[in-house]
């Protein structure tokens, strides 16, 4: 069984609140995802604003070598001819092989938001499709709104679906643009359209309902060919039909061809990079891809993975690139500590591993958690076995935050470390910055680079603050986690503390020591 994945990344994506993507954005997006062999890429509306114009200007000048890049319009005006469509030429002069239109096939639509008749609405699609083909073009036609229109009035809905094939469209698209279909209303209509036309159907499914991913496997199952979606189910209102979740499905549960060999195994590269170019925050519980989609927290489960992975798993997380991890915490048992401590390297004795597990179980009691915190736990392993970090010893460390009333500026902070290290003697470190932790870091830096330059390749990407005891107000125990990145890996850090600037520098000297524990592997570090 093949399918053709139809990314809409590019446009539906885009239409995400908060998400922006810039022209060279969508270019880097086009290049992973032809990397990856999608057969179809939707790189937006040529005419609707100069960015999507400027787009398909450049996009005609790079080498595709998997992915045919399709341009995405309406039907031509009611009352107006095909040839005179504005919309209809920027199609043209976007020069994609293959382009996509939308068309009504809601009678509602028609009526009411065209304000015409539905004669119209039909001849619409028809002299739109059938200009394009004329053209040298290949066309695929959106029928939008098409399962409520179905619902509403069958005869039209299927009225224009047989004008788009007579036409010459070459994939019927059904399209939920309301996202309310729920798989059993999406396998009737299927089934009864399938019996109805004879091009080749593809669906395009929103999320409203949370039902996008199992409406397109519906489809998929109901004979059509071809899948519309976006990586990541990024879109608008509740998005779009997760492309990344639908590939893995595809081709690990139902067997179907979708991707070249060897691109399945890179679902959550694809899902990371897109997501770090749209500047959005991984879904960490995204299934395939997310960072805890095979990470297991009860003792029992671990247990049972440590024997057997597929006892818990119902893939194997390689498959698709990611990577199995199990979590300790006051749920987990020794188990669960005795794999963190073979993944990290550590070796722990079967007489410590219940003391390291009280341990564990005391500090959560207190605030700590460490299932998301994994580089403070492998510290925390490595120093109840004795281990004494070599890098570097806090003497002190001081922050101030100065406003004078007088100015509008926002509050300046300022923070000085005193620290020792073997290899540079005493240092001390002072430094500004709009916020304490942002002080306190820079200022560690400052006393550190200097001994140890493979800092400089360390960044802070995430702070957060939970209060967890509210009752207690402005003396409550508040938990500290730090997200650092290399550049070549993540890692999280963690503190607790009734004073929050000493939860944030436990969790950042913690940071800052895996850090050094655990360099990029090509980073170059000093001979001490």
């Amino acid at each position: 069984m093949n399918v053709e994945l139809y990314d809409t990344s590019l446009r539906d994506g885009a239409q995400r609140v908060g998400l922006s993507y810039t022209t060279e954005d969508r270019l880097r997006i086009l290049h992973k995802l032809d990397e990856l062999g999608f057969p179809y890429v939707e790189g937006g509306w040529p005419g609707a604003n100069p960015r999507d114009t400027e787009f398909f200007r450049l996009a005609a000048r790079e080498t595709l070598h998997r992915t045919t890049l399709t341009a995405f319009g309406m039907t031509r005006r009611a009352h107006e001819r095909a040839e005179d469509s504005a919309v209809l030429r920027d199609l043209l002069d976007a020069e994609t092989e293959v382009v996509c239109i939308v068309g009504k096939s809601w009678d509602l639509h028609v009526t009411e938001a065209l304000r015409t008749m539905l004669a119209e609405g039909i001849a619409m699609v028809h002299d739109s499709i059938r200009f394009l083909v004329q053209e040298d073009r290949r066309v695929f036609f959106d029928a939008e709104h098409f399962f409520d229109g179905h619902r509403a009035n069958p005869a039209f809905s299927l009225a224009v679906l047989r004008a788009a094939e007579d036409a010459g469209a070459e994939r019927l698209v059904l399209c939920d643009t309301n996202g309310g279909t729920l798989p059993g209303q999406a396998s009737r209509t299927l089934h009864e359209v399938r019996e109805r036309v004879s091009a080749p159907l593809g669906v395009h499914f929103h999320n409203d309902a949370g039902c996008a991913v199992a409406n397109s496997l519906v489809g998929v199952e109901h004979g059509a060919v071809q899948v519309q979606g976006t990586v990541n189910g990024f879109g608008e209102r509740c998005g779009n039909a997760d492309l990344v979740t639908i590939a893995g499905d595809l081709a690990l549960k139902l067997g179907a061809q979708c991707l070249p060999e060897g691109s399945t195994a890179r679902l959550s590269e694809l899902s990371h990079y897109v997501a770090e170019v749209a500047n959005v925050t991984p879904d960490p519980h995204q299934p395939y891809s997310g960072r805890y989609a095979f990470t297991h927290k009860a003792g029992l489960h671990a247990s049972a993975v440590a024997r057997r992975a597929d006892a818990y798993e119902h893939v194997s997380p390689e498959a698709v690139g990611n990577l199995r991890h199990v979590v300790a915490s006051d749920l987990g048992g020794r188990s669960n500590l005795a794999m963190k401590a073979r993944e990290f390297g550590v070796e722990l004795t079967d007489d410590e591993l219940p003391k390291l597990l009280d341990v564990v179980k005391d500090k959560e009691t207190v605030g700590y958690t460490f299932e998301v915190a994994d580089a403070s736990l492998e510290l925390l392993m490595r120093r109840s076995d004795g281990w004494r970090q070599p890098f570097f010893d806090v003497e002190s460390f001081r922050v101030s935050i100065e406003k004078r009333e007088s100015d509008a500026e926002t509050p300046l902070a300022e923070a000085t470390v005193k620290v020792r290290t073997p290899a540079g003697g005493r240092r001390i470190a002072t430094a500004e910055g709009h916020g304490p932790v942002g002080a306190l870091d820079t200022a560690l830096r400052n006393a550190l680079e200097p001994i140890h330059p493979e800092l400089a390749d360390m960044t802070l990407t995430d702070y957060r603050v939970r209060v967890l005891d509210e009752k207690q107000g402005t003396g409550a125990v508040v938990r500290v986690l730090i997200d650092t990145t290399d550049g070549e890996k993540e890692w999280t850090t963690v503190g607790v503390s009734e004073n929050i600037i000493e939860a944030s520098w436990e969790a950042l000297v913690d940071s800052f020591l895996f850090g050094l524990l655990h360099p990029r592997s090509d980073a170059v570090t000093p001979t001490r």
